[in-house]
Protein backbone atom coordinates (compact mmCIF):
# COMPACT_ATOMS: atom_id res chain seq x y z
CA UNK A 1 0.00 0.00 0.00
CA UNK A 2 1.02 3.63 -0.48
CA UNK A 3 3.01 5.06 2.40
CA UNK A 4 1.22 7.43 4.74
CA UNK A 5 2.35 11.04 4.26
CA UNK A 6 1.85 12.82 7.56
CA UNK A 7 2.58 16.27 6.11
CA UNK A 8 -0.09 15.89 3.43
CA UNK A 9 -2.62 14.57 5.90
CA UNK A 10 -2.01 17.37 8.39
CA UNK A 11 -2.23 19.98 5.65
CA UNK A 12 -5.61 18.60 4.59
CA UNK A 13 -6.67 18.29 8.23
CA UNK A 14 -5.93 21.95 8.87
CA UNK A 15 -7.76 23.00 5.71
CA UNK A 16 -10.86 21.02 6.71
CA UNK A 17 -10.93 22.37 10.27
CA UNK A 18 -10.44 25.93 9.05
CA UNK A 19 -13.25 25.50 6.54
CA UNK A 20 -16.05 25.94 9.06
CA UNK A 21 -19.16 23.86 8.40
CA UNK A 22 -21.89 24.52 10.95
CA UNK A 23 -24.90 22.28 10.30
CA UNK A 24 -27.25 25.28 10.07
CA UNK A 25 -25.05 27.42 7.80
CA UNK A 26 -25.75 26.30 4.25
CA UNK A 27 -23.17 28.57 2.63
CA UNK A 28 -20.40 27.24 4.88
CA UNK A 29 -21.52 23.68 4.16
CA UNK A 30 -21.31 24.37 0.41
CA UNK A 31 -17.70 25.55 0.83
CA UNK A 32 -16.90 22.51 2.96
CA UNK A 33 -18.44 20.12 0.43
CA UNK A 34 -16.30 21.65 -2.32
CA UNK A 35 -13.18 21.21 -0.20
CA UNK A 36 -14.02 17.59 0.71
CA UNK A 37 -14.68 16.93 -2.99
CA UNK A 38 -11.38 18.48 -4.04
CA UNK A 39 -9.34 16.50 -1.48
CA UNK A 40 -11.15 13.26 -2.28
CA UNK A 41 -10.89 13.70 -6.03
CA UNK A 42 -7.14 14.20 -5.77
CA UNK A 43 -6.69 11.15 -3.55
CA UNK A 44 -9.18 8.78 -5.19
CA UNK A 45 -8.89 9.73 -8.86
CA UNK A 46 -12.60 10.39 -9.36
CA UNK A 47 -15.01 13.22 -8.70
CA UNK A 48 -18.01 12.62 -6.41
CA UNK A 49 -21.67 13.35 -6.79
CA UNK A 50 -23.06 16.21 -4.70
CA UNK A 51 -26.57 15.34 -3.54
CA UNK A 52 -28.51 18.15 -1.88
CA UNK A 53 -31.39 17.73 0.55
CA UNK A 54 -32.91 20.90 2.01
CA UNK A 55 -29.79 22.75 0.90
CA UNK A 56 -27.39 20.38 2.69
CA UNK A 57 -24.70 19.07 0.29
CA UNK A 58 -23.85 15.40 0.75
CA UNK A 59 -20.74 14.10 -1.02
CA UNK A 60 -20.91 10.60 -2.53
CA UNK A 61 -18.30 8.52 -4.34
CA UNK A 62 -19.47 5.26 -5.92
CA UNK A 63 -16.79 3.09 -7.52
CA UNK A 64 -17.66 0.44 -10.08
CA UNK A 65 -21.08 -0.45 -11.43
CA UNK A 66 -21.73 -3.66 -9.52
CA UNK A 67 -23.32 -4.21 -6.12
CA UNK A 68 -21.98 -2.29 -3.13
CA UNK A 69 -19.62 -4.41 -1.03
CA UNK A 70 -18.27 -1.87 1.43
CA UNK A 71 -19.81 1.48 2.38
CA UNK A 72 -17.83 4.08 4.33
CA UNK A 73 -19.88 6.73 6.13
CA UNK A 74 -18.83 10.08 7.55
CA UNK A 75 -20.08 13.65 7.84
CA UNK A 76 -18.56 17.07 7.24
CA UNK A 77 -21.00 19.20 9.25
CA UNK A 78 -20.17 20.20 12.83
CA UNK A 79 -21.99 21.60 15.86
CA UNK A 80 -19.72 24.67 15.90
CA UNK A 81 -21.33 27.98 14.80
CA UNK A 82 -19.56 29.89 12.04
CA UNK A 83 -16.97 32.19 13.61
CA UNK A 84 -15.85 29.73 16.30
CA UNK A 85 -12.35 29.66 14.78
CA UNK A 86 -11.76 33.19 16.04
CA UNK A 87 -11.31 31.97 19.62
CA UNK A 88 -10.90 28.23 19.07
CA UNK A 89 -8.37 28.01 16.23
CA UNK A 90 -6.70 25.00 14.66
CA UNK A 91 -3.55 24.09 16.55
CA UNK A 92 -1.13 21.20 16.97
CA UNK A 93 0.98 20.83 20.08
CA UNK A 94 2.70 17.74 21.47
CA UNK A 95 0.83 15.52 19.03
CA UNK A 96 -2.61 16.89 19.95
CA UNK A 97 -4.72 18.45 17.20
CA UNK A 98 -7.34 20.95 18.35
CA UNK A 99 -10.04 22.95 16.66
CA UNK A 100 -13.76 22.80 15.84
CA UNK A 101 -14.55 19.41 14.34
CA UNK A 102 -11.09 17.93 14.92
CA UNK A 103 -12.53 14.79 16.50
CA UNK A 104 -16.12 15.00 15.26
CA UNK A 105 -15.34 14.44 12.51
CA UNK A 106 -13.04 16.26 10.11
CA UNK A 107 -10.24 13.85 11.00
CA UNK A 108 -12.48 10.81 10.62
CA UNK A 109 -13.65 11.63 7.13
CA UNK A 110 -10.06 12.30 6.13
CA UNK A 111 -8.99 8.91 7.52
CA UNK A 112 -11.63 7.28 5.28
CA UNK A 113 -10.33 9.11 2.20
CA UNK A 114 -6.67 8.32 2.90
CA UNK A 115 -7.47 4.67 3.64
CA UNK A 116 -9.28 4.27 0.33
CA UNK A 117 -6.33 5.88 -1.45
CA UNK A 118 -4.14 3.12 0.06
CA UNK A 119 -6.54 0.43 -1.11
CA UNK A 120 -6.62 1.94 -4.60
CA UNK A 121 -2.81 1.97 -4.70
CA UNK A 122 -2.68 -1.69 -3.69
CA UNK A 123 -5.54 -3.15 -5.73
CA UNK A 124 -5.60 -0.69 -8.64
CA UNK A 125 -9.35 -0.08 -8.19
CA UNK A 126 -12.10 0.54 -5.65
CA UNK A 127 -14.90 -1.30 -7.43
CA UNK A 128 -17.74 -2.08 -5.04
CA UNK A 129 -16.88 0.72 -2.61
CA UNK A 130 -19.00 3.74 -1.70
CA UNK A 131 -17.87 6.69 0.38
CA UNK A 132 -20.63 8.96 1.65
CA UNK A 133 -19.85 12.18 3.54
CA UNK A 134 -23.10 13.75 4.71
CA UNK A 135 -23.92 17.32 5.74
CA UNK A 136 -26.66 16.98 8.37
CA UNK A 137 -25.57 14.27 10.82
CA UNK A 138 -25.46 16.68 13.75
CA UNK A 139 -29.12 17.50 13.06
CA UNK A 140 -30.12 13.83 13.18
CA UNK A 141 -29.58 13.13 9.44
CA UNK A 142 -33.11 14.15 8.36
CA UNK A 143 -32.18 14.58 4.71
CA UNK A 144 -29.37 12.06 4.38
CA UNK A 145 -30.97 9.12 6.14
CA UNK A 146 -32.58 7.74 2.97
CA UNK A 147 -29.30 8.10 1.07
CA UNK A 148 -27.41 6.30 3.83
CA UNK A 149 -29.91 3.46 3.97
CA UNK A 150 -30.09 3.08 0.18
CA UNK A 151 -26.29 3.02 -0.10
CA UNK A 152 -25.84 0.51 2.74
CA UNK A 153 -28.70 -1.84 1.97
CA UNK A 154 -27.33 -5.17 0.75
CA UNK A 155 -23.68 -4.26 1.32
CA UNK A 156 -21.29 -6.66 3.01
CA UNK A 157 -20.14 -4.04 5.51
CA UNK A 158 -20.64 -0.46 6.63
CA UNK A 159 -17.71 1.33 8.26
CA UNK A 160 -18.47 4.50 10.19
CA UNK A 161 -15.87 7.14 10.96
CA UNK A 162 -17.15 8.73 14.13
CA UNK A 163 -14.38 9.16 16.68
CA UNK A 164 -12.96 6.15 18.49
CA UNK A 165 -13.07 5.72 22.25
CA UNK A 166 -10.24 5.71 24.78
CA UNK A 167 -7.20 3.59 23.88
CA UNK A 168 -8.42 3.37 20.28
CA UNK A 169 -11.50 1.29 21.04
CA UNK A 170 -14.02 0.95 18.22
CA UNK A 171 -17.77 1.11 18.80
CA UNK A 172 -19.66 -2.14 18.44
CA UNK A 173 -23.03 -1.04 19.85
CA UNK A 174 -25.05 2.15 20.04
CA UNK A 175 -28.39 2.68 21.67
CA UNK A 176 -31.37 3.42 19.53
CA UNK A 177 -32.78 6.92 19.85
CA UNK A 178 -36.38 8.06 20.04
CA UNK A 179 -37.54 11.65 20.49
CA UNK A 180 -41.09 12.56 21.48
CA UNK A 181 -43.18 15.54 22.49
CA UNK A 182 -46.31 15.14 24.59
CA UNK A 183 -48.77 18.00 24.14
CA UNK A 184 -51.52 18.58 26.69
CA UNK A 185 -54.65 20.65 26.00
CA UNK A 186 -56.74 21.94 28.90
CA UNK A 187 -58.99 24.95 29.32
CA UNK A 188 -58.07 28.38 30.61
CA UNK A 189 -59.94 30.15 33.35
CA UNK A 190 -59.19 32.75 36.02
CA UNK A 191 -57.07 31.04 38.68
CA UNK A 192 -58.40 33.25 41.48
CA UNK A 193 -62.03 33.88 40.51
CA UNK A 194 -63.24 30.62 38.95
CA UNK A 195 -60.51 27.95 38.85
CA UNK A 196 -63.13 25.23 38.85
CA UNK A 197 -64.12 26.24 35.31
CA UNK A 198 -60.67 25.49 33.98
CA UNK A 199 -58.96 22.25 32.95
CA UNK A 200 -55.44 22.45 34.36
CA UNK A 201 -52.83 21.40 31.81
CA UNK A 202 -50.05 21.68 34.41
CA UNK A 203 -51.67 19.08 36.65
CA UNK A 204 -52.21 16.82 33.65
CA UNK A 205 -48.65 17.13 32.35
CA UNK A 206 -47.26 16.56 35.86
CA UNK A 207 -49.23 13.33 36.09
CA UNK A 208 -47.99 12.23 32.68
CA UNK A 209 -44.36 12.99 33.58
CA UNK A 210 -44.58 10.55 36.49
CA UNK A 211 -45.95 7.86 34.15
CA UNK A 212 -43.27 8.57 31.56
CA UNK A 213 -40.41 8.46 34.07
CA UNK A 214 -41.66 5.10 35.34
CA UNK A 215 -40.81 3.56 31.93
CA UNK A 216 -37.09 4.12 32.62
CA UNK A 217 -35.34 0.73 32.89
CA UNK A 218 -31.57 1.16 33.37
CA UNK A 219 -31.07 -2.53 34.20
CA UNK A 220 -31.53 -3.36 30.49
CA UNK A 221 -29.95 -0.19 29.14
CA UNK A 222 -33.17 1.76 28.58
CA UNK A 223 -33.52 5.43 29.49
CA UNK A 224 -36.74 7.40 29.27
CA UNK A 225 -36.17 10.99 30.32
CA UNK A 226 -38.73 13.81 30.41
CA UNK A 227 -36.74 16.87 29.38
CA UNK A 228 -37.85 20.39 28.41
CA UNK A 229 -41.31 21.28 29.75
CA UNK A 230 -43.48 24.38 29.36
CA UNK A 231 -46.92 25.08 30.73
CA UNK A 232 -49.32 27.98 31.16
CA UNK A 233 -49.19 31.65 30.29
CA UNK A 234 -49.59 33.72 33.46
CA UNK A 235 -49.62 33.01 37.20
CA UNK A 236 -53.31 33.96 37.52
CA UNK A 237 -54.56 31.74 34.68
CA UNK A 238 -55.40 28.05 34.81
CA UNK A 239 -53.01 26.63 32.18
CA UNK A 240 -54.63 25.63 28.91
CA UNK A 241 -51.50 24.23 27.24
CA UNK A 242 -48.50 22.21 28.36
CA UNK A 243 -45.73 20.42 26.49
CA UNK A 244 -43.00 18.04 27.66
CA UNK A 245 -40.15 16.63 25.58
CA UNK A 246 -39.05 13.02 26.00
CA UNK A 247 -35.65 11.54 25.15
CA UNK A 248 -35.55 7.75 25.06
CA UNK A 249 -32.55 5.50 24.42
CA UNK A 250 -32.63 1.71 24.21
CA UNK A 251 -30.08 -1.00 23.60
CA UNK A 252 -32.50 -3.29 21.78
CA UNK A 253 -35.25 -2.94 19.21
CA UNK A 254 -37.64 -4.79 21.52
CA UNK A 255 -37.13 -2.17 24.20
CA UNK A 256 -37.73 0.62 21.70
CA UNK A 257 -41.06 -0.97 20.77
CA UNK A 258 -41.99 -1.40 24.45
CA UNK A 259 -41.40 2.29 25.15
CA UNK A 260 -43.14 3.43 21.97
CA UNK A 261 -46.20 1.31 22.71
CA UNK A 262 -46.35 2.51 26.32
CA UNK A 263 -46.11 6.18 25.39
CA UNK A 264 -48.82 5.83 22.78
CA UNK A 265 -51.06 4.13 25.36
CA UNK A 266 -50.96 7.07 27.80
CA UNK A 267 -54.40 8.43 28.69
CA UNK A 268 -55.48 11.69 30.39
CA UNK A 269 -55.97 11.74 34.17
CA UNK A 270 -57.67 15.15 34.50
CA UNK A 271 -61.29 15.22 33.41
CA UNK A 272 -61.61 17.00 30.08
CA UNK A 273 -57.89 17.16 29.32
CA UNK A 274 -56.57 15.94 25.99
CA UNK A 275 -53.09 14.60 25.20
CA UNK A 276 -51.31 14.10 21.91
CA UNK A 277 -47.98 12.32 21.40
CA UNK A 278 -45.77 13.50 18.56
CA UNK A 279 -42.43 12.16 17.33
CA UNK A 280 -41.19 8.60 17.49
CA UNK A 281 -38.21 6.35 16.89
CA UNK A 282 -35.40 8.22 15.16
CA UNK A 283 -32.67 5.57 15.08
CA UNK A 284 -32.84 1.83 15.63
CA UNK A 285 -30.10 0.41 17.88
CA UNK A 286 -26.77 -0.74 16.52
CA UNK A 287 -26.80 -4.07 18.34
CA UNK A 288 -23.61 -6.01 19.03
CA UNK A 289 -24.48 -8.93 16.79
CA UNK A 290 -24.37 -6.55 13.81
CA UNK A 291 -20.76 -5.61 14.61
CA UNK A 292 -19.03 -8.67 16.05
CA UNK A 293 -18.01 -10.26 12.77
CA UNK A 294 -16.37 -7.06 11.54
CA UNK A 295 -14.86 -6.43 14.96
CA UNK A 296 -13.23 -9.88 14.94
CA UNK A 297 -11.73 -9.15 11.52
CA UNK A 298 -10.50 -5.76 12.67
CA UNK A 299 -8.93 -7.26 15.82
CA UNK A 300 -7.06 -9.82 13.74
CA UNK A 301 -5.87 -7.24 11.24
CA UNK A 302 -4.78 -4.83 13.98
CA UNK A 303 -2.64 -7.60 15.43
CA UNK A 304 -1.15 -8.39 12.05
CA UNK A 305 -0.28 -4.71 11.57
CA UNK A 306 1.46 -4.56 14.93
CA UNK A 307 -1.07 -2.21 16.48
CA UNK A 308 -2.07 -2.33 20.17
CA UNK A 309 -4.86 -4.87 20.84
CA UNK A 310 -8.08 -3.45 19.44
CA UNK A 311 -10.66 -2.82 22.14
CA UNK A 312 -14.38 -2.18 21.83
CA UNK A 313 -17.08 -0.23 23.64
CA UNK A 314 -20.85 0.17 23.59
CA UNK A 315 -22.11 3.76 23.79
CA UNK A 316 -25.40 5.52 24.36
CA UNK A 317 -25.27 8.11 21.59
CA UNK A 318 -26.55 7.44 18.11
CA UNK A 319 -24.78 7.82 14.76
CA UNK A 320 -25.41 7.05 11.12
CA UNK A 321 -24.23 3.53 11.97
CA UNK A 322 -27.63 3.00 13.56
CA UNK A 323 -29.19 3.50 10.13
CA UNK A 324 -26.83 1.11 8.34
CA UNK A 325 -27.41 -1.58 10.97
CA UNK A 326 -31.12 -0.87 10.81
CA UNK A 327 -31.25 -2.03 7.17
CA UNK A 328 -29.41 -5.23 8.07
CA UNK A 329 -25.87 -4.30 7.08
CA UNK A 330 -23.03 -5.44 9.38
CA UNK A 331 -21.61 -2.24 10.85
CA UNK A 332 -18.46 -1.20 12.69
CA UNK A 333 -18.31 2.31 14.12
CA UNK A 334 -15.68 4.49 15.80
CA UNK A 335 -13.03 4.09 13.10
CA UNK A 336 -12.24 7.81 13.06
CA UNK A 337 -9.76 9.79 15.11
CA UNK A 338 -8.95 8.89 18.70
CA UNK A 339 -9.15 11.87 21.00
CA UNK A 340 -12.02 13.37 22.95
CA UNK A 341 -14.00 16.44 23.92
CA UNK A 342 -16.39 16.35 20.98
CA UNK A 343 -18.85 19.28 21.02
CA UNK A 344 -16.74 21.03 23.70
CA UNK A 345 -13.80 23.44 23.72
CA UNK A 346 -11.63 20.50 24.76
CA UNK A 347 -12.22 18.75 21.41
CA UNK A 348 -9.00 17.16 20.17
CA UNK A 349 -7.52 14.32 18.14
CA UNK A 350 -4.28 12.44 18.87
CA UNK A 351 -1.86 12.33 15.96
CA UNK A 352 -0.35 9.00 16.99
CA UNK A 353 -3.57 7.15 16.17
CA UNK A 354 -4.09 8.60 12.69
CA UNK A 355 -1.73 6.33 10.70
CA UNK A 356 -2.96 3.31 12.67
CA UNK A 357 -6.56 4.08 11.76
CA UNK A 358 -5.68 4.53 8.10
CA UNK A 359 -3.76 1.25 8.03
CA UNK A 360 -6.53 -0.65 9.82
CA UNK A 361 -9.31 0.73 7.62
CA UNK A 362 -7.35 0.07 4.43
CA UNK A 363 -6.61 -3.51 5.47
CA UNK A 364 -10.24 -4.10 6.40
CA UNK A 365 -11.62 -2.71 3.13
CA UNK A 366 -9.08 -4.64 1.05
CA UNK A 367 -9.93 -7.90 2.80
CA UNK A 368 -13.67 -7.35 2.41
CA UNK A 369 -13.25 -6.60 -1.30
CA UNK A 370 -11.15 -9.71 -1.69
CA UNK A 371 -13.77 -12.05 -0.20
CA UNK A 372 -15.43 -14.36 -2.63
Amino acid sequence: MAEFDSDDFMSDFQALIECESFSNDLSSLARSARLVSRIGTGMLGAAPQIIETDGHPHVLWRFGTGPRKVVLIGHHDTVWPTGTLADFPYSVKDGVVRGPGADDMKGGLLIAIYALAKVRAELGHLDGVSLLITADEELGSPGSRQIIEDEARGAKAALVFESGAAHGAVKIARKGVAIYQLEVTGLASHAGVEPEKGINATIEVASQVIEIAALHRPSVGTSVVPTVMTSGSTTNTVPAKAVVGIDSRAASADEQVRIDDALRALTPTVAGAKIELKGGINRAPLEEDMAMGLYARAQRLAGRLGHPPLRSVAVGGGSDGNFTAGVGTPTLDGLGTVGGGSHARTEHALQIWIPRRIELTAALVAELLGDA
